[in-house]
């Protein structure tokens, strides 16, 4: 029988370095608990009681920098990165709640009786939507307003401008790779797009429009881009939301080369791309996009495109939903924002795994399973659910069997497993694969007696 491979985070882990063989040991090891149940608490997540109190006493020891855990798993994010022509690198803030909470170094949130902290990460995804990793991030906690009602601290907008600074730095470690900078209406900032410009533009950048800019010859931004026969169509199926229900989204395109005031007589050349929804259900409030990008748009099919990249974005919104739904980090009680923020940077590969598991179930559901899961987990799954395991068990086999313990019905009607069902099924499956391994050892220490 094929023994248990080493677990996923090892790898991922494997350059891990903070100055003490101790640390790194045990930051795999939570690594390792947070992902097989990540809706536990950190005591339920530990095995036992001496196992909570290290872990406690990771995320207070002051020696354990939260971007040296992450570290290595930027690394890894690079080299998977490599593999591909076309990266996207999705970039957004969310908000963690922690109202009510004694913790120490919070701030206020978008009401400022709230009380928590931010995260803003740079998520690197294909075209195709496959999540590759998080290749860098910022943790913060808001200052009060002063008595002029202003407040201290660098200014929030900075973390585009470096956002986009950091994907520059990168682009020249993967010749091979173009790197494009996808963000939404927030990064629609001046500065940003003169300051990809002042570098030369060493990676793409792709933002959603929120200011109608004034042009040099006095035209307004969108109504100059859309003068004139559109480009062509789109159609795409818009999935269900809160509210409302999935439907077909048609949208007739137009592009137009521009030249955008940056100050002191400087101008950024853009591309604007509008994307209007025509035939839009009755009380339904169509649907527009406008784009602003540094690439060239000499065709439908070019357009279409950069949409298609833009509506990637949404996968940054899947790994804050799981995140705060299926790591409950909102729910972590450290004392301080410099523990959070230890706890964080571990939550934030365990929600990225969970992501990258589901999508390629979706995307390449032939793969090998062993690439993606240890043997144990592969058997455990197939055990649990009262199936043969076949010789060659596939991903999207495996992933289905998983998510069928988290309440996964299976039926034609029901399409793939969400993350959701993912992530609850995983718990029963690391349960079942520990105990395999624990079975195991003894077995053999019983051989050797």
């Amino acid at each position: 029988m094929t023994t248990a491979s080493t677990h996923w985070a090892a790898t991922e882990f494997d350059q891990l370095d903070l100055g003490d063989a101790r640390l790194n040991k045990r930051a795999r090891i939570l690594m390792e608990r947070f992902a097989a149940d990540p809706m536990a608490s950190i005591p339920k997540a530990s095995l036992g009681w001496s196992e909570t109190v290290a872990a406690y006493r990771f995320f207070d020891n002051e020696n354990v920098d939260w971007q040296d855990l992450m570290a290595p798993h930027w690394q890894q994010t690079q080299q998977r990165m490599a593999a591909y022509p076309v990266i996207l690198c999705l970039e957004d803030t969310t908000e963690l709640d922690f109202n009510g909470q004694e913790t120490k170094g919070l701030g206020p949130l978008s009401y400022e009786a709230q009380r928590g902290m931010y995260v803003h990460p740079t998520y690197a995804v294909t075209p195709e939507r496959e999540p590759l990793g998080i290749l860098n991030a910022w943790m913060w906690a808001r200052t009060l307003k002063d008595a002029d009602g202003q407040r201290g601290g660098p200014k929030e907008s900075l973390r585009w401008i470096e956002g986009y600074e950091r994907v520059a730095e990168i682009a020249p470690d993967l010749p091979g790779t173009r790197l494009v900078y996808v963000a939404d209406r927030e990064a629609d900032l001046m500065p940003l797009m003169a300051r990809a410009q002042e570098l030369g533009t060493p990676a793409d950048w792709l933002v959603r429009a929120k200011h109608n800019r004034c042009l040099p010859n006095g035209d307004k931004l969108w109504a100059h881009t859309t003068v004139g026969a559109p480009l062509g169509e789109i159609s795409f199926l818009m999935p269900a939301r809160k509210g409302a229900k999935a439907r077909t989204v048609r949208q007739q395109l137009w592009a137009r080369r521009v030249e955008l005031p940056a100050g002191k007589g400087e101008t950024v050349t853009a591309t604007c791309l509008v994307a209007r929804e025509i035939g839009a259900p009755s009380g339904v409030t169509p649907i527009e996009w406008r784009l602003l990008t540094n690439r060239m748009i000499d065709s439908a099919i070019d357009a279409v495109t950069l949409i298609d990249w833009y509506r990637a974005r949404w996968e940054i919104e899947m790994l804050f939903d799981v995140l705060k739904n299926a790591c409950r980090v909102e729910a972590l009680q450290l004392g301080s924002i410099v523990k959070l923020e230890r706890a964080l940077a571990l939550f934030l590969v365990v929600a990225w795994r969970i992501a990258y598991l589901m999508r390629s179930g979706r995307t390449c559901p032939d793969l090998d399973a062993t690439l993606f899961f240890d043997p144990d987990e592969i058997h455990s799954a197939y055990l649990l659910n009262d199936q043969d395991e076949p010789d060659n068990p596939k991903l999207n086999d495996v992933l289905r069997l998983i998510a069928r313990l988290g309440g996964f019905l299976g039926r034609k009607s029901d399409g793939e497993p969400g993350v959701k069902t993912i992530w609850l099924g995983m718990k029963d499956v690391y349960v079942a694969a520990k105990t395999m391994e624990k079975l195991r050892d003894r077995a053999n220490a019983k051989t050797y007696v």
